[in-house]
């Protein structure tokens, strides 16, 4: 069986790279694509570089029917777009952020913006399936968590859960440009972030919330305090976490690494590293590379995880996600060695 996936907006940096990966997907295959403004244009004319789709025409809306539905709209947006297919049966998985806090007063609170179908975000998984294979496997609605959070929950996870850091963390975090999304407009030109590191949005970022709540569902203990401070830094892709922690006893680094590769023992797209994981080790591919160390002389566990922001970030894991909604193998269409240099 092959199964009919539509996008919703390929027209912006995840949802063209949904449709990339797709291309090769052994049991999937897109029948409709939209794009506000560039309907009515063929695909490979407005991006040569998914030529190969000849002539997949850009629409307005999804036409004829599809079994699985990725939402690649605008924050805030994209919830009302999902409402009719999830109303229909038709399973959906919204790369953006309006289903991935629990409440709609969240939502509200770090988002500023009234939350436009709050009555479903009691169906909605969290989908890191790292944490939540069978839930995902179960769901019709799946909230693809997002870059920078996937990074710092998966350098985290297996220390919150196995209760070896205290309830003080920090993420450090850098991301390439392409994070901030194709039509963000700002200050994202050539000239003026080449060379160029800054912070942003510090203390006050929306992903603070989203990286508490799920470390928080890891443990009985209320959920930890994230200090959460991103960077943008002068590469077009890439995630690296650094995140810091007070240790709750006494560990060892061999202890630690062993806890982690139990952890992710069945997880195929997160790995336990020896040694410092870099961006491009996990560029244009699904894997986020983790790395564990004890900092015994101060009593704190060092975590980095690095992934790529749009594929284990965005669309690579809305299409494991759709895997795991299908029953069809986890790893399909996304078993890709990393582009190297």
């Amino acid at each position: 069986m092959t199964y009919r996936v539509g996008i919703i907006n390929v027209t912006g940096f995840a949802g063209m790279e949904a449709a990339r990966l797709l291309w090769q997907h052994p049991e999937a295959r897109i029948t409709s694509i939209t794009g506000r403004s560039l309907a009515g244009r063929r695909l490979g004319e407005a991006f040569p570089h998914l030529a190969v789709y000849g002539d997949t025409m850009i629409t307005a809306e999804i036409e004829g029917s599809v079994d699985v539905v990725m939402s690649a709209l605008p924050t805030a947006e994209s919830a009302s777009a999902c409402v009719p297919y999830v109303r229909a049966g038709v399973k959906v998985i919204d790369i953006a952020a309006d289903f991935r806090l629990k409440t709609a007063e969240a939502f509200e609170t770090w988002m500023g913006k009234t939350h436009p179908a709050p009555e479903l975000l009691a169906e909605a998984t969290y989908g890191l399936p790292e944490l939540n294979r069978a839930a995902i496997a179960a769901s019709k609605l799946v909230a693809n968590p997002g870059c920078y959070p996937a990074a710092a929950i998966l350098a985290l996870a297996p220390a919150v859960a196995a209760g070896v850091i205290g309830d003080q963390i920090v993420v450090d975090a850098k991301s390439g440009i392409s994070g901030a999304g194709r039509g963000s407009g700002g200050s994202f030109g050539y000239s003026e972030v080449n060379e160029d590191v800054s912070a942003y949005k510090v203390g006050n970022h929306n992903h603070q919330p989203e990286i508490a709540q799920e470390l928080g569902a890891l443990r009985e203990a209320p959920e930890p305090k994230v200090t959460f401070v991103p960077h943008l830094v002068p590469m077009t892709r890439g995630i690296h976490a650094t995140c810091y922690a007070p240790l709750a006893r006494d560990v060892s680094q061999a202890e630690v690494r062993e806890l982690y590769r139990e952890f992710y023992r069945d997880c195929p797209f997160t790995r336990v590293v020896d040694a410092p994981p870099h961006t491009k080790h996990t560029l244009g591919n699904n894997m986020c590379l983790v790395h564990p160390v004890v900092d015994a002389r101060n009593g704190m566990l060092v975590a980095i995880g690095v992934l790529d922001n749009l594929v284990k970030g965005a669309a690579g894991q809305a299409i494991e996600n759709m895997n795991l909604m299908l029953g069809i193998d986890q790893k399909a269409g996304l078993d890709l060695p990393a582009v190297y240099p």
